[in-house]
């Protein structure tokens, strides 16, 4: 099973009630959203929704991290 992927949003334009700068984001993968040059990811609202990949830096966490992550952000 591969590890969750996660990003940091670097850019909010336009989708300020969704994204926060600085806050990291768990990857939803999205083969055909991935052509398209964007990301699938949970946002704010906890529902995945597809954005530009350029709001968005990719991090590699080990995988202990990323299920506390998602963990925590399951607790809320």
């Amino acid at each position: 099973m591969k590890a969750p992927e996660f990003v940091v949003c670097l850019n909010n334009k336009g989708f300020a009630a969704s994204l926060e700068v600085g806050n990291l984001y768990q990857i939803v993968p999205d083969k055909k959203a991935e052509k398209l040059g964007g990301l699938r990811v949970i946002d704010e609202d906890g529902e995945d929704y597809l954005y530009d990949s350029d709001f968005f830096c990719p991090l590699q966490v080990p995988p202990i991290v990323a299920q506390t992550l998602i963990s925590a952000t399951k607790q809320g």
